[in-house]
């Protein structure tokens, strides 16, 4: 009997085994479980919004790239009217320089103008003193003649 009753008590310890082993594993495997439900959860809502950005964010550069398309047009036509008129200040430029190229004669004469003015500036500077100095001499005598004058 006690060979019958061996195999009994080695499945009752067994399932006893089996039972608090099963239990310590249900207080890591649904905890854990609930866990990954809920970081599951979290990342379907990270994914759902960075796609709903990123189609913002497209509609925002689609819509910026139409007004962007647009400006660059306008900066194209601008600079096909700024070519024409670089064009045309090319071609004042070069009768600037055809008619500067007549001035430089005109500067020779101009330098020999100013040394000229400077000559004329120095004699009437000398002239100025001499006639100083004559209305001195004449001043005196005839302030003494006027005297003797009966006017």
């Amino acid at each position: 009997m006690t060979a019958e009753k061996e195999p009994v008590y080695s499945m009752d310890r067994l399932s006893e085994a089996f039972e608090t082993s099963a239990r310590r594993w249900e207080l890591i495997v649904y905890p854990s479980l609930f866990a990954f439900i809920i970081l599951a959860a979290y990342g379907f809502f990270l994914v759902y919004s960075l796609a709903k950005d990123v189609h913002y964010l497209a509609v925002s550069v689609d819509s910026n790239m139409t007004v962007l398309a647009s400006n660059m047009q306008s900066v194209s036509d601008n600079m096909g009217h700024m070519t024409a008129n670089i064009k045309v200040m090319s071609g004042h430029m070069a009768e600037i320089n055809e008619k500067v190229g007549t001035l430089e004669p005109m500067l020779a004469t101009i330098g020999s103008m100013d040394r000229s003015m400077g000559s004329m500036t120095q004699s009437t500077y000398i002239m100025r003193n001499d006639i100083s100095r004559m209305n001195h001499n004449i001043s005196r005598p005839m302030t003494f003649m006027n005297t003797f004058m009966p006017w």
